[in-house]
């Protein structure tokens, strides 16, 4: 279930290239960025006031910096120089990388099912994807891997925090301080090069509601969930979910870009599912066998 509910957050990050190219297409990566955290952040703040302590602050910066302000920047790096089929594929393999930070960081060797479980979403996604028909972009394989670190490794911060600081806490002043980090940034960029900024100055219902579903369930609502589901499942578990990510991508390309899939691929979007599912499906088959075998011997 804690698998499921995870779930929900990689689910509206699939949607973010789909939504902002639908109702927002000319706005600057930048600024879309800006839009993500900060708002979204105040509006956590404004639901349930909380306000670090003096300790509290530089390792809540260094996670905003890592956990947004990097990494929504590589995020909009990698949608420049990579097709988004590359993208979802480099997300499937995120499992493989949080089971290779927890052996060699933690000496956590990785369960039988989930070595299967992720060959399984791999062999999927390059069906998929076909990749023999994806163009290479150095940049953009450099700006994927760094994504992934950013992702693995904030997330991995921000799990050994929750012994000193409250979730809520992590989650409101991250996305603050992120945006704050990326503010003077845009700025340069529309210093430099006010054409590109030109567009926000019109704002109509279609872009209202681009904002409205960015910053309210792209990323309260999702980083909401992604926080409080972290302090109940493990890294590795929490990287399986993130086969939403590019499921939603796709299902919210067909909705709103149009565009269109064979029942095949659907099927293949279906087998990747499954497989993000599969060690959770697994443990729950054998803690209800266990469970019927004890309750047959107190019999």
């Amino acid at each position: 279930m804690n698998l499921l509910i995870a779930m929900i957050a990689p689910f509206f990050w699939g949607t973010t290239y789909a939504v902002a190219q639908f109702t927002l297409p000319d706005w600057p990566p930048l600024a879309l960025a800006c839009l993500r955290a900060l708002p979204a952040g105040l509006l956590l703040l404004a639901l349930k006031p909380t306000w670090p302590k003096q300790s509290q602050w530089l390792p809540l910066l260094f996670l905003g910096a890592v956990n947004i302000a990097i990494f929504f920047c590589l995020i909009f790096l990698m949608a420049q120089t990579l097709p988004s089929a590359l993208a979802a594929i480099g997300m499937v393999s995120i499992p493989v990388f949080a089971m290779l930070l927890a052996f060699f960081a933690y000496k956590t060797a990785p369960s039988k099912v989930q070595v299967v479980a992720s060959i399984i979403m791999i062999i999927a996604a390059l069906l998929l994807f076909n990749p023999n028909q994806i163009s290479i972009n150095p940049i953009g394989i450099l700006a994927l891997f760094a994504a992934i670190s950013c992702m693995l490794t904030g997330s991995t911060f921000a799990k050994k925090m929750y012994g000193s600081i409250h979730w809520w806490t992590i989650l409101v002043w991250q996305l603050i301080l992120g945006g704050l980090c990326l503010l003077p940034i845009a700025f340069i960029q529309a210093y430099f090069n006010p054409e590109a900024y030109q567009s926000m100055l019109n704002v109509d219902l279609k872009s209202l509601l681009g904002i409205g579903w960015i910053v309210i369930l792209n990323t309260a609502l999702a980083y909401g969930v992604f926080f409080w589901v972290l302090q109940k499942i493990t890294i590795t578990e929490m990287s399986f979910a993130g086969i939403a990510n590019p499921v939603a991508g796709i299902l919210m390309g067909a909705v709103l870009v149009g565009e269109q899939f064979s029942l095949f691929q659907y099927n293949l979007m279906l087998i990747m599912i499954v497989g993000s599912l599969l060690p959770q499906i697994v443990a729950a088959i054998r803690k209800t066998a266990f469970f019927r075998h004890r309750v047959k011997k107190q019999m």
